[in-house]
């Protein structure tokens, strides 16, 4: 089998700003949506809530000089970390964005002459923007932008905003973009489908290739670090069987995230990647429905893009998930209007924040 078709899984997870760890998968079939699963690993409860973000919203990337400045064109769900970050979401046009941690990350060092763009922004940007990842590849590489990093005091210790980037869509396409020694590598092709954190990514499809069932003579590693869950994912995603219903599609995904899950234990704190999983989402990029589990809830939850209103001129809108553990199935009914949640900015900088 070709190296590049077993990635077609991406597991992975997190917001920008402080280092989340995860895993991300993409997976389709003949049978099947595009659908893409994720989870979400840290330390310590993210207070991650549920936004309904609408068309129109005017944005700046925070920076102190030249930031990036757009309007949304797309409505978008998504989940938050702390609230001063988008970490996951999916926006209606199918287009499904991630941020998972990544030791290795070295942001560029500012220069002014290009548009600056908060990494507590970074999916937001492409949500707001991008329908399809051939575009939104296509437009980073003739439109240069710096992401500039920022970290945050967690219960755990200090955690600084390095992460990686993956972004999917219903035509299957995936791209994982990463910062090494200060410039972003993308790394696009629709076969690229599983993610974790270290090491970059080059890395973990070189080391693929070790291992039996794509090529070498290795057996499946069981440990919890992020190479290893890489592989697993990479293996059990090949091995999903064709589904019989869509119910057996959601679940295939699911019970790949949870293979690669991380159980409750004593957080490293040398490995912040290496930490108890909090939550999954898995977005159906085909149907536009997004799926949310709580380790805590023994309940899914999912909103059905069909019945929400991006419109412009519409409020932000919110679903409260902190401790909200009685939330069952379809909850598109429950967002209700909110005041718009603070975006972190990059630090050394004047305080400056910006509104959804």
């Amino acid at each position: 089998m070709n190296l590049k078709s077993i990635l077609v899984l991406t597991i992975s997870t997190v917001v920008a700003l402080p280092a989340y760890p995860c895993t991300r998968v993409l997976w389709e079939n003949k049978k099947s949506d595009v659908i893409v699963g994720r989870n979400m690993d840290w330390a310590e409860d993210t207070m991650s809530n549920m936004w309904l973000l609408p068309r129109g919203i005017s944005r700046e990337g925070l920076t102190h000089e030249n930031p990036l400045k757009w309007t949304s064109k797309y409505g978008s769900v998504i989940i938050t970390a702390y609230d001063i970050g988008t970490a996951d979401g999916l926006n209606e046009k199918g287009l499904t964005a991630n941020l998972l941690y990544l030791t290795e990350s070295k942001f560029p060092t500012r220069d002014p002459k290009i548009p600056g763009l908060a990494v507590s922004l970074w999916s937001q940007y492409y949500l707001d923007n991008f329908a399809t990842v051939a575009e939104a590849v296509s437009y980073t590489e003739k439109n240069p932008f710096q992401v500039q990093t920022a970290g945050i005091q967690t219960a755990a210790g200090r955690r600084e905003g390095t992460v990686h980037i993956s972004l999917s869509d219903k035509t299957g396409d995936s791209a994982i973009l990463e910062y090494i020694d200060g410039k972003v590598k993308i790394y696009h092709d629709k076969n690229f489908k599983v993610m974790t954190n270290s090491p970059p990514f080059d890395q973990q499809i070189a080391a693929l290739s070790k291992y039996k069932g794509f090529g070498g003579t290795q057996k499946l590693p069981g440990t919890t670090d992020a190479a290893d869950r890489f592989i697993r994912a990479a293996y059990y995603s090949n091995a999903l069987p064709e589904p019989k219903d869509y119910r057996e599609a959601v679940a295939g995904v699911l019970s790949v995230l949870r293979n690669v899950s991380q159980p409750f234990g004593t957080p490293d704190p040398v490995r912040p990647y290496i930490s108890t999983t909090r939550w999954r989402t898995v977005a159906d990029l085909t149907k536009g429905i997004y799926f949310y589990e709580n380790v805590l809830s023994p309940n899914i939850v999912w909103v059905d893009f069909a019945k929400l209103n991006f419109a412009q001129g519409q409020p932000v809108q919110k679903i409260g998930l902190i401790k909200n553990y009685e939330l069952i199935g379809d909850v598109s009914n429950k967002f209700a209007p909110a005041k718009p949640f603070q975006f972190l900015k990059p630090e050394a900088e004047p305080a400056r924040n910006a509104q959804l």
